[in-house]
């Protein structure tokens, strides 16, 4: 699929006010935020602190945002944020994200203050869309000013928290409807030629180029290694278009971009990249995928404080 085959738009020439709301017309929910999320983050209301950080209104509805928190903050412990939901249509972010809150986040937090933010993008999570409604990308969207409100709104909240933070993990996914879909979509909107990159078949890291930390990425790879496989790069030694830098790993430079993990002075940071289409992996080694990534970079940290 390319620009030229996309229904919506010009090929060649950026989308204005009509194309966008064409697209935003095409879209329909297809699941539910408060079923299948804030149940979850109720339910761990007796263990975490539960913190509404925000509100995105939509024509679709309102979606509060919510924050969790392990509990009795100290501030001789270092301090650790975990995003999900970024990207709305990549389950396994959001879901581990809750999950290692359920069944690892106290344990951790004999040693690290935990923060994590599960579903940053809740209209993309019920439209399973990378996109926000205004057609914006949150995750090239983290930068002062942004025009994502879901982006911005999770900005403002661990600014006003105050605090230096150790790592920052963002939790993600790369599947198959990026080619299918999301791709061509932006080569639409922006005008531009569509050329597809090839889906790694596995589980990926991308670090940050201006802080790569290849020891913490490595812990990471082989911790979650013993859930699922970890991505082959192809035989340009590249993963989606980009130079392997190590198995399994590539750098991005993330705040340039306007990337989750680029947006704070966090020392250790990393996104996760897990493949749920690969015919050698379930949505739970998924979702255990995204723990295992947070278990191995907090393990590696308190052995390395």
């Amino acid at each position: 699929m390319t620009d030229s085959t996309y229904p919506i738009g010009t090929p060649g020439t950026k989308w204005n006010d009509d194309d966008k709301a064409q697209w935003l017309a095409s879209q329909v929910i297809k699941r539910s935020y408060q079923d299948e999320v804030l149940t979850l983050i109720n339910e761990l209301k007796g263990t975490l602190t539960v913190e509404q950080y925000g509100e995105l209104n939509y024509n679709d509805g309102c979606y509060p945002l919510y924050a969790l928190q392990t509990p009795n903050f100290d501030d001789t412990k270092p301090t650790v944020l975990i995003t999900g939901g970024v990207h709305g249509y990549e389950t396994s972010g959001v879901h581990g994200a809750l999950r290692f809150a359920k069944t690892s986040a106290l344990k951790h937090s004999k040693h690290f203050n935990i923060i994590i933010t599960p579903c940053i993008s809740p209209w993309g999570y019920e439209t399973i869309n990378r996109w926000n409604p205004s057609a914006i990308d949150p995750n090239r969207s983290f930068y002062e000013n942004s025009p994502a409100h879901e982006s911005a709104a999770v900005m403002a909240y661990v600014k006003s928290l105050n605090l230096d933070l150790l790592a920052h993990i963002d939790l993600h996914e790369t599947t198959d409807s990026d080619n299918s879909e999301f791709r061509p979509a932006l080569a639409a909107r922006e005008g531009t030629t569509n050329t597809n990159w090839n889906i790694p078949d596995g589980f990926y890291l991308v670090a940050d180029s201006t802080k790569p930390e290849p020891e913490f990425q490595k812990v990471i790879i082989e911790g979650v290694a013993k859930v699922t496989h970890i991505a082959p790069s192809d035989e340009n030694n590249a993963l989606i278009g980009v130079p392997q830098e190590q198995f399994g790993v590539i750098n991005y430079a993330a705040r340039k971009l306007g990337l989750c993990m680029g947006f704070t002075d966090a020392p250790f940071v990393t996104t996760t990249e897990v493949y749920p289409d690969s015919p050698s992996a379930n949505s739970e080694q998924c979702i255990l995928a995204q723990v295992a990534v947070i278990d191995s970079a907090l393990n590696y940290l308190r052995n390395e404080g």
